[in-house]
């Protein structure tokens, strides 16, 4: 990532405070429970500390804790039985889903040697969670359970609080970056118009506005030819170029990328919506022929960099490009009625990370499609296999929504024209999803990323609090 970021993640473990004197053997029980718990966090995380609590002050004092650090998601062991004022204090001042943990030690008891000290410290799947999410939604909190087991392992259970950790994720990277507009939103695309204040209240991603004017002039003082050269060698490592590529062919385009990270960084940029609309002459001819190659250098590096000034599709491309790794711009092309698949995808800029089928191409055409000027395309190679698809949308008060959906990309051909092309079949069939996806609204754009990952974009919906609708999985 050009600028990182890393969640911050509340944790702490709850028990009854009355069962410690009367079963001794119980507090090195929890604490070796507990620590171990805490090693089960991915260290991609920053984890806060709230400690085991077994009193009202306790819970307090980790609330305290929570707060100062202004944790991204909370994290509780239910270690036994525990009334929920050990739980409340601690959350009742934060806006984060509370994840609880209800994970039991032991696989099954050994009936005839298990006495209440080992049924309450280790064989205790715990009645406390329905009191607990009782009372958080009588607070008005957000919450999830994950229930499992310690001996053994557990896989689905470390999956769970790795998914949870990487939605975390997508909340400390739209609080600590910030969103360049550049331009404004391509003309006429409603769809596309968004209140900047209020996208700050329910989603906060903060706008920064940039003229091209600043744009044009941003490589001026560029003139590090070591840096140059060694990003000139990294765009022709990441691209295969029409007719061939050599540094110098794409020095003039290192310089800008050089340019426009080293902005990324003294601006905290995390994602780009822009859109020129100009006279493509002279300086902003010259950058906006190479703008599409520039840009998909960041988004290979993290920052997500979306066309026609939509913000909404940015962050979409931004969450998954954090919790799935790659994060592709895309929209309805096409249906293949006699294979019943969907084709998708988009030009302009793109995730070098999703093109594993195919090392990313790029060529220069006298017209970008519907856009001022021409210059280069790139297009790139999805694999075959399981696609997730995020859109991102508002209602007429302007709530945001998610809208999502997971297929399967088929091998076959594919446009060649210069733009991203997947063949999707989904299980609903090509017709019905076609129905069902913009029945709920979306944009017109989407974000695409390898895999499946609806689980986890549920996740990030319920830590910022807006609704999904699933299409198809």
């Amino acid at each position: 990532m050009l600028v990182e970021t890393k969640a911050r993640v509340g944790v702490f473990s709850i028990a009854l405070g009355a069962y410690l004197p009367q079963f001794p053997g119980l507090v090195p029980e929890f604490n070796s429970q507990y620590e171990a718990f805490k090693k089960t966090i991915p260290g991609t995380v920053e984890l806060i500390d709230g400690g085991i609590v077994t009193t009202k002050e306790q819970s307090q004092a980790a609330g305290d804790k929570f707060r100062a650090a202004d944790v991204d998601l909370v994290i509780m062991q239910l270690l036994t039985y525990a009334t929920s004022y050990n739980m409340l204090p601690a959350v009742r001042d934060l806006d984060v889903p509370v994840v609880l943990v209800n994970v039991q030690k032991l696989k099954a008891p050994d009936y005839a040697h298990t006495d209440n000290a080992k049924w309450l410290g280790e064989l205790y799947a715990c009645g406390a969670v329905g009191e607990m999410v009782a009372d958080l939604n009588r607070a008005g909190k957000r919450s999830a359970v994950i229930t499992g087991v310690v001996e053994g392992g557990d896989p689905q259970v470390q999956k769970e609080i790795e998914e949870w950790c990487r939605a975390a994720q997508v909340r400390r990277r739209f609080r600590n970056t910030n969103l360049a507009q550049i331009g404004r939103p391509y003309p006429g695309m409603m769809d596309l118009y968004i209140d900047e204040t209020n996208l700050y209240h329910r989603m906060w991603v903060y706008t920064k506005q940039f003229d091209w004017e600043k744009m044009w002039a941003i490589a001026d003082d560029i003139t590090d030819e070591d840096a140059i050269r060694a990003k000139a060698q990294d765009i022709l490592d990441t691209f295969e170029i029409e007719g061939g590529g050599t540094i110098e062919k794409v020095w003039d385009m290192a310089k800008y990328v050089v340019a426009f990270e080293q902005w990324v960084k003294d601006e905290q940029i995390g994602l780009v919506a822009s859109h020129y609309d100009g006279f493509a002459r002279g300086v902003a001819g010259k950058l906006d022929s190479m703008l599409i190659p520039a840009f998909s250098m960041l988004i290979k590096q993290g920052t997500a960099c979306a066309v026609e000034g939509d913000i909404k599709v940015a962050m979409a491309m931004s969450i998954l490009k954090t919790i799935a790794g790659t994060g592709q711009l895309s929209e309805m092309y096409s249906i293949d009625f006699n294979e019943d698949i969907c084709i998708i995808g988009h030009s302009g800029s793109g995730d070098a990370d999703i093109s594993q089928a195919h090392k990313p191409t790029m060529k220069i055409v006298p017209v970008f499609h519907g856009k001022t000027g021409g210059g280069y395309l790139t297009q790139f190679y999805p694999p075959t296999g399981p696609v997730t698809y995020l859109a991102i949308t508002q209602d007429r008060d302007g709530h945001f929504k998610f809208v999502a959906a997971e297929g399967v990309n088929e091998d076959g051909p594919i446009f060649m024209f210069g733009d991203t092309n997947m063949r999707t079949r989904f299980s609903c069939g090509a017709r019905e999803f076609m129905n069902k996806w913009n029945e709920a609204g979306p944009t017109h754009h989407m974000a695409a990323a390898v895999g499946r990952h609806i689980d986890t974009i549920l996740k990030v919906a319920k830590i910022f609090n807006v609704p999904v609708d699933v299409i198809t999985r």
